[in-house]
């Protein structure tokens, strides 16, 4: 991350130090869960992250962990990278705060893995949870992934002809292409509203022994998603509206910043 504060100015230091307090809560209270089923005999475990019900201490590190991630991907969208566009309204910042969910979630994905792989193959003891919470939170990435590639108009596109078109051309063609999206997310709801809602309604779950309620929740975020992917390709189109045209080549898609500090790097090790 090169550029600081890119939208939330002024709340970028209130939002960091609500970072630093749920990050503590719910390290704190990981903690003393760890603690109680080590030394105390506690019961408390993964069983019961899907069920908190009467469960005091879990819904306090649930919680804390769900605004850890909040704040922590709302302040992470502050800063962006050498090669992510900069914001142009509230939808480009939303979706850069989806983003950076999704790169927390990343993390989580690897550490979950991590503990699965040591727990089956140095303490044989594997787990019955891992498998479905990494295709879970998997599921959410992926989804969220596009939301990023759209608003950072990173999705697979074809220039040969597009650039060949005068510049009212190329403003049909993006209505064109919006106006397709916007049908094919239509198609979508409408076609999956009624069982995306029986499933939520109903909670329903994956049937394995950790049994988490995988299709209740990504049916439903599969609608939301598109949904927002829509909404974020309308707000391109009326962002790009009055920009000059632009030219692609082959050239775009090399980082030239990455391979200056890779040359860096290079040099340094060399004069070592």
């Amino acid at each position: 991350m090169e550029q600081q504060g890119v939208w939330l100015r002024g709340f970028r230091r209130p939002v960091q130090l609500a970072m630093y307090a749920f990050v503590t809560i719910a390290l704190l209270t990981f903690a003393w869960l760890f603690v109680a089923r080590l030394l105390l005999g506690s019961e408390i475990g993964m069983h019961q992250v899907l069920r908190p019900a009467g469960l005091p201490a879990m819904q306090l590190m649930l919680w804390s962990i769900l605004g850890a991630i909040l704040f922590s991907a709302i302040y992470l969208s502050d800063s962006i990278g050498a090669i992510e566009s900069k914001p142009e309204g509230f939808f480009d910042v939303l979706s850069l705060i989806l983003s950076r969910i999704a790169m927390i979630g990343v993390v989580f994905v690897v550490l979950v893995m991590f503990y699965e792989v040591v727990s089956r193959y140095v303490f044989n003891k594997p787990t019955l949870w891992a498998n479905e919470l990494s295709l879970w939170l998997a599921a959410f990435l992926f989804l969220l992934a596009g939301q990023y590639a759209m608003q950072q108009r990173s999705h697979i596109r074809i220039y040969i002809i597009y650039d060949m078109m005068p510049r009212r051309a190329q403003k049909l063609s993006d209505c064109i292409s919006v106006f397709l999206i916007w049908v094919f997310a239509f198609c979508v709801v409408w076609g999956g509203y009624d069982e995306a809602k029986t499933k939520l309604l109903r909670m329903e779950t994956f049937g394995t022994a950790w049994d988490p309620p995988i299709p209740a929740t990504v049916k439903a975020a599969i609608l939301v998603t598109i949904c927002l992917v829509a909404v974020q390709a309308l707000s391109n189109l009326i962002a790009d509206w009055h920009k000059a045209p632009e030219h692609h080549s082959p050239a775009d898609d090399i980082d030239q910043d990455e391979i200056r500090k890779i040359r860096e790097a290079l040099g340094e090790d060399g004069n070592g």
